[in-house]
């Protein structure tokens, strides 16, 4: 069994994601850090999310942007992102079973999971475009 080394940073870290509304990218996840009086380098706060991530205790989304954002919900969940303003929200509905089925017998893989992200327009940015 692997052991998890927590240190201060780490905890700090693996709390601001934790704790997130949103999906934070590491300088938001940096910024936080600061509001609550933390003053750590970035490259601490960078290998701090690796190693979390590395470790199964948070997860880094690839969204398709620059940047990464991650995730203290580790729960099997999907994604979706607002093509307008960048917001990601979570999706609890399950991916369908046929699909795993589906791709496993197309490439011939065993399917353990999936993680699917939606794309289209948050309800905020729909009313703006009404307006």
């Amino acid at each position: 069994m692997k052991t998890i080394n927590l240190t201060t940073q780490r905890k700090a870290v693996y709390e601001i994601v934790c704790n997130a509304e949103d999906h934070p990218t590491a300088a938001d996840v940096m910024n936080r850090l600061v509001e609550r009086g933390h003053n750590f380098a970035y490259g601490t706060v960078y290998n701090s999310l690796r190693y979390l991530s590395d470790n199964g205790l948070i997860r880094e989304l690839k969204l398709g942007e620059t940047a990464s954002r991650y995730d203290g919900k580790m729960d099997d969940h999907q994604h979706i992102v607002c093509e307008s303003c960048g917001r990601v929200d979570e999706v609890m509905t399950d991916a369908p079973l046929q699909w795993y089925a589906d791709v496993a017998e197309e490439t011939g893989y065993d399917v353990h999971h999936a993680h699917v992200v939606f794309k289209g327009v948050c309800t905020e940015c729909k009313n703006k475009s009404k307006k």
